[in-house]
């Protein structure tokens, strides 16, 4: 039986294969059995157990974050892979243009408000700490094709998408504050990004129970819940100077089950900034 911690060439082949093959039906919006895709998989390994074979997918969301790509939600990225893989992946991507069509109309597709969303149930626990993405602990860099890829960017330029989940949070904060019988406040919440501009450093004007103002900028992507975003100078400059009042709603899985979950304060304080162009990964 091999190592614990060594996979053969073959094994990661078909490993990342597979994974990429469920990845690419995930981003068409197409279904997949990943319950089957593991038990074929298996057949396939030299004697690996599932909890082996979900570590290693994990390893692989990992990789992928590292090349600002997206991952299958449930498969939490997980660092401390072989830098064999992250070849690997990355000389698959390349060489495979369908990962590349299906990756980039995913991240262009329009979006619009979801009906019929149980507000309710829609804020949930922001990633604890035990969940955090770790940078890969290889020395591993992506090549140059990596920055013509990034996904993630790609997705926050996408207008309509971060414009649907402004209107979702609209949609939301008036629930919430209905829910406490605030009515007037609840009135008098704000689209501050289409009525004064996209420049103030949030985009809902919103109330807290108390009458205090509650000054909230909306990230939103189709995808994980742990999937980083981006943030503007202004943005992050304005969660330090009103960190008491600032509230970063992360809307995630839009396009599928819309949830939520919020960051209070200086976004620097929960999330590992790139300095260049502030790609905020949860710590």
């Amino acid at each position: 039986m091999p190592g614990a911690d060594h996979w053969s060439d073959k094994e990661i082949a078909l490993t990342v294969a597979d994974y990429i093959k469920m990845l690419t039906l995930e981003l068409a919006g197409q279904r997949y059995n990943k319950s089957a895709h593991r038990r074929e998989l298996l057949q396939k390994l030299n004697g690996r157990s599932n909890g082996a074979v979900e570590l290693k997918h994990q390893n692989i969301s990992a990789v992928l974050l590292n090349l600002n790509c997206f991952w299958i939600p449930g498969y939490k990225p997980r660092s401390n892979y072989q830098e064999a893989l992250a070849v690997y992946v990355e000389n698959w991507i390349d060489s495979h243009p369908d990962f590349d069509r299906a990756s980039q109309s995913a991240v262009k597709q329009p979006a619009f408000v979801p009906s019929g969303v149980e507000f309710s149930s829609l804020l949930v626990q922001a990633p604890e700490p035990s969940t955090k993405i770790q940078e890969p602990h290889s020395m591993y860099l992506p090549n140059r094709t990596a920055s013509k890829r990034d996904y993630l960017a790609q997705e926050a330029r996408n207008s309509a998408l971060g414009n649907a989940g402004e209107l979702l949070i609209l949609e939301y904060e008036e629930y919430r504050l209905r829910s406490a019988g605030e009515n007037v406040l609840a009135n008098r919440i704000e689209h501050v990004a289409k009525s004064k501009g996209d420049g103030l450093g949030y985009d809902v004007l919103s109330f807290e129970t108390s009458g205090r103002e509650r000054f909230i900028e909306v990230k939103t992507t189709a995808f994980a819940k742990e999937t980083p975003f981006y943030a503007s100078r202004n943005e992050v400059s304005f969660s330090a100077d009103f960190q008491d009042q600032f509230q970063l709603y992360r809307l995630f899985e839009f396009r599928k089950s819309p949830k939520l979950f919020s960051l209070q304060g200086n976004i620097s304080d929960h999330c590992q900034m790139n300095p260049v162009n502030f790609l905020c990964r949860l710590r």
